[in-house]
């Protein structure tokens, strides 16, 4: 039997971070599985890596897109605020960080990913149309997951908790984001991505004879959060981390 803790899409909410890393140091797991999307966002990104880079216990970490951004030499900060105030925030050994994390991996029988197997930046389990959000059907799911020899899958990048099962007996697991909650996107279509819970989330995944699986929703204060960014000019993501849903799009 081994146990994991799964965080994804911290978004450098330490905050939020360090009451998820409380309440799961007493569930004894035997490592942190880390998803991407660590510290870009208009909150405290050299707090959460300094965290992250020694969390206090054994882990493993993959990066995510908006991991790539902050140290991609053509991303253009002029148009993206938080991707400006998350490189001044950074300091080299954070970046040097950033560079090195891979883009999947495989722990034990789990495989690990951001967004599918094969894109950091695709939704695996959900499909976005002119009409909104919803689940993604079972064979456009088993499309983008391949050929993963694995009992288990673990991906971000939704910021949607979801449990989900294959007839092969793969179970996909998204333990939704730690650190912000809901947020709006315009492609392919605009849509709203929305836990509808101000909760830093994780999950506990248990893997023995059989897949066990805790989806968690942590209580913690996030005004600070919340008024960090609204100070570095981020209303719509103050109106998630206090509501746990989207703002205006």
């Amino acid at each position: 039997m081994a146990r994991y803790a799964v965080i994804s899409d911290v978004h450098g909410n330490r905050w939020a971070l360090e009451a998820v890393l409380a309440d799961l140091r007493r569930r004894q797991v035997d490592a942190l599985l880390q998803l991407g999307d660590a510290v870009y966002g208009p909150l405290d990104p050299h707090g959460t890596a300094a965290i992250l880079r020694a969390p206090g216990l054994p882990v493993h970490h993959i990066g995510g897109n908006q991991d790539r951004i902050v140290y991609e030499e053509d991303a253009d900060t002029r148009a993206n605020s938080s991707l400006a105030f998350t490189r001044q925030a950074l300091d080299e050994a954070d970046l040097a960080w950033l560079r090195d994390l891979p883009g999947g991996a495989v722990v034990g029988d789990v495989r690990l990913c951001h967004g599918t197997p094969g894109s950091d930046e695709k939704y695996l389990l959900e499909r976005v149309t002119e009409h909104g959000v919803g689940l993604r059907d079972i064979e456009g799911i088993e499309r983008l997951v391949g050929a993963v020899q694995e009992r288990v899958l673990l991906c971000g990048h939704t910021h949607v908790p979801r449990l989900v099962s294959l007839a092969s007996g793969l179970v996909i697991v998204n333990p939704g984001s730690v650190g912000l909650p809901a947020y709006t996107d315009q492609m392919p279509y605009p849509h709203r991505m929305e836990s509808g819970s101000t909760h830093a989330r994780y999950a506990v995944v248990d893997v023995g004879d059989s897949v066990t699986v805790d989806l968690i929703g942590v209580a913690y204060d996030g005004e600070t959060a919340a008024t960090t960014a609204l100070r570095n000019g981020r209303p719509d993501w103050a109106v998630a981390l206090r509501t746990g849903r989207a703002g205006s799009m």
